[in-house]
């Protein structure tokens, strides 16, 4: 379309030769700046390494998409609090907000570059005529708008806004990231501090009962009924035990500070919310984990990698841009006069279109080379994808071996715990038929208690291999509805 069409024929247009040319130079490049150059982007390389089924995927877990909320699912609802005010006050969260905030800043600038820049002017010029020895100084008054529009012609600035929001869309995926170890990280502290808790009591409990042996093995030695040997093994049996106590105190401190922290609150603000202590949460039965295709396309390291792949394919066709001519377009539309009386005048209306080519043809390898730079980072930031997505199978097939694992050992050691349960309520029985010594009930106590110490143990690393089951599964940060997640891999 002829830029000039707006402007019918007048005195001032017959004083512009070169805006009445552009008529045919309008059509021509607008008809140019249809093209693109550089490589377009196809999506991400394919994954043969991709199967359609988890290689360490237990008989009971189930292939259904699991909930982004999956700590639900240990039905605490403290863990449930904590972790909510963690992903609300957690400065990361908030580091990572900013940073998506300045990208996106970043975008809306590159797209503001592909268009006009405009903006008013006004002047007075007074020089010396330079024409006439007998006048007086010339006068110029102007007033009007300009502009400057830089003609995407090859592509150079749709490229800048395609790199610039891939990038964007890799700082939204960081920022769930982010959630994602964040809630993990919740869970994880919690669930030692509820572990730490529930052995701490044990071992004090264990304290009383071994206090009591030794008193009794004092007694008994008194009597003649006991050695020297004895009492020292009892005495050593009990100094061990409270070596326990000192470090499960000390853990419980630790994770209290952790889990304030992380909440966004200083060291010991959660001690008195926390002091209560409450079983550790257990694994659910059964847990949905999905395909490895769906977890490479929720996971926000994969995502964040492809997007990042996407990024530097649309710089290579930026800087390729450098190669050919630039076309800017300058226009004014304003008054022009040498006397401000005369300046709205008809006469004085003065408009400008002007058509500027620039064009560095021999620069001496300086476009080549950032071109070649361009095209090794996106060989690397595929190599890094790739490498993102072998981690991503990795950290999941490991995970799940290691809660399968850990699974059996719990087992194991409930049904070691139950021979030791039912051993001290036999020894209570023999207690009151008169076959046996409270020594004896005491100390088939005590290994009781140690039993179910180990067993509390397992529980606690049972759930914390589901919490990180959880964070290998790319789980923690909510999708919104209906919208899907920009750029994912999809596994062949």
């Amino acid at each position: 379309m002829p830029l000039n069409r707006h402007f019918p024929s007048s005195r001032a247009n017959q004083g512009a030769p070169g805006y009445a040319r552009l008529g045919f130079f309008g059509p021509l490049v607008l008809g140019l700046a249809a093209c693109t150059v550089g490589p377009d982007y196809k999506g991400p390389p394919a994954s043969p390494q991709v199967k359609t089924t988890f290689q360490r995927a237990l008989p009971d877990n189930t292939a259904a998409e699991p909930p982004a909320q999956w700590w639900t699912a240990l039905k605490d609802p403290m863990l449930d609090r904590l972790i909510d005010t963690a992903l609300k006050a957690n400065p990361s969260v908030a580091v990572a907000q900013a940073r998506l905030r300045e990208v996106r800043a970043t975008l809306s600038q590159q797209r503001a570059g592909e268009l006009p820049t405009t903006g008013g002017s006004a002047a007075y010029l007074r020089l010396k005529n330079p024409l006439s020895s007998s006048s007086g100084d010339l006068n110029l008054y102007s007033l009007g708008f300009d502009a400057s529009w830089e003609i995407d012609i090859f592509g150079g600035a749709r490229r800048a806004v395609e790199a610039a929001s891939a990038g964007t869309q890799a700082s939204a995926a960081s920022l769930q990231d982010v959630r994602v170890s964040l809630s993990a990280e919740v869970a994880d502290a919690y669930v030692q501090l509820r572990d730490a808790q529930q052995r701490r009591a044990l071992t004090r409990r264990n304290i009383e009962i071994d206090t009591q042996l030794l008193r009794l093995m004092q007694a008994r030695r008194g009597g003649g009924t006991a050695s020297d040997l004895d009492v020292a093994r009892i005495t050593n049996q009990l100094d061990n035990t409270r070596a326990d106590l000192a470090p499960l105190t000390a853990l419980v401190t630790e994770q209290l500070d952790r889990l304030a922290v992380l909440s966004g609150g200083a060291p010991g603000s959660l001690d008195q919310m926390l002091a209560d202590a409450t079983p550790v949460p257990t694994a659910p039965a059964s847990i949905p984990v999905g395909d490895p295709a769906a977890l490479l396309r929720r996971r926000p390291d994969v995502v964040s990698a492809e997007r990042k792949l996407a990024q530097s394919n649309a710089i290579i066709g930026q800087n390729v841009a450098a190669y050919f001519p630039k076309v800017s377009l300058l226009g004014f539309l304003g008054f022009a006069s040498t006397s401000p009386g005369t300046l709205f005048e008809s006469g004085s209306f003065t408009p400008l279109i002007a058509p500027v080519l620039q064009w560095t043809p021999f620069d001496f390898g300086r476009t080549r080379a950032k071109v070649s730079q361009a095209r090794a980072a996106r060989d690397e930031a595929e190599a890094s994808y790739q490498q993102a997505v072998l981690n991503a199978l990795e950290d999941a097939e490991g995970s799940l071996a290691r809660f399968g694992g850990q699974r059996d050992t719990v087992t194991d050691l409930a049904r070691a715990l139950a021979s030791a349960e039912r051993v001290y309520a036999l020894t209570e029985v023999r207690l009151q038929g008169g076959t046996a010594a409270t020594l004896d009930v005491l100390d088939a106590d005590s290994r009781r208690i140690q039993a179910e110490v180990a067993y509390q143990q397992a529980v606690s690393g049972l759930t914390q291999d589901y919490v990180a089951l959880q964070k290998s599964l790319g789980l923690g940060w909510q999708q919104p509805p209906a919208q899907a997640a920009p750029g994912v891999a999809q596994a062949q």
